[in-house]
């Protein structure tokens, strides 16, 4: 009983220094770890971690330039008013006076000599000779005629060939209710044409006067005969207007 106790008791340190040994080991590697940690945590501490840094190549290209926008017309500003000049006074130039022109010395008249007592000759008896007769002078060629076409005044006659046209009686001046009598004076030519139409005497209504004048531009006739002979004829004619026309 007593050598076995011995033996047993004698077995518990070994197992007991095992297990401390590794106790100590796994702290010595924890301890290891840490310090390793540490040491890493300082280092990044101290130097910082370069950027790394990229190349990249951009390309420029040239865009061409914007068209300009047309600028709005700028309102003209007045210039400022001149400034006015002071008037400068210039002394008026002196005219020299003109020198007097001198008056010619009158020359004196020669004095005539007095006659002299030498006795006046006697007239020749001898008559003259006759003076040459002088030709007549060339008769002057005869002027060119000019026939001249002289316009005969008109004649007042109290009738023509004529195919006098009515007036139109204007719808205004019938609505209004004007009344009047214009007359018309005019000269039937040479060949029959009318000639200086105008107005005698008004109707007091200006459209009445412009329907008879209208009238008679209306109106054709045939040459005024007086001994076969075509005569410029004047004529007068009143035209009536009545609204009971």
């Amino acid at each position: 009983m007593p050598a076995s106790h011995t033996v047993s008791a004698g077995a518990m340190p070994a197992s007991s220094t095992r297990a401390n040994s590794r106790v100590l080991t796994a702290t010595a590697l924890v301890a290891a770890i840490h310090v390793a940690l540490l040491a890493v945590v300082m280092t990044l501490r101290h130097d910082p971690v370069q950027p790394v840094l990229e190349s990249r190549v951009m390309t420029a290209q040239l865009l061409p330039p914007a068209p300009v926008a047309t600028p709005v017309a700028i309102q003209s500003i007045a210039p400022p008013p001149p400034t006015p000049t002071p008037p400068v006074h210039t002394k008026p130039k002196v005219q020299p006076k003109p020198a007097p022109t001198p008056k010619p010395t009158p020359t004196p008249l020669p004095v005539a000599a007095a006659p002299s007592p030498t006795p006046v000759a006697a007239p020749d008896p001898t008559p003259p000779a006759p003076a040459a007769p002088v030709a007549p002078p060339a008769a002057a060629a005869p002027a060119v005629s000019r026939q001249t076409i002289e316009v005969s005044a008109p004649k007042n006659v109290s009738h023509l060939n004529c195919e006098l046209v009515k007036p139109d009686y204007p719808p205004l001046s019938r609505r209004r209710g004007e009344t009047g009598t214009a007359t018309v004076r005019f000269v039937v030519g040479l060949t029959g044409k009318l000639e200086d139409i105008q107005l005698q005497q008004s109707s007091g209504f200006s459209r009445l006067d412009d329907a008879a004048l209208a009238a008679v531009h209306a109106t054709t006739c045939k040459p005024f005969l007086e001994n076969g002979q075509p005569i410029r004829a004047a004529y007068t004619r009143p035209y009536n207007f009545s609204l009971s026309d």
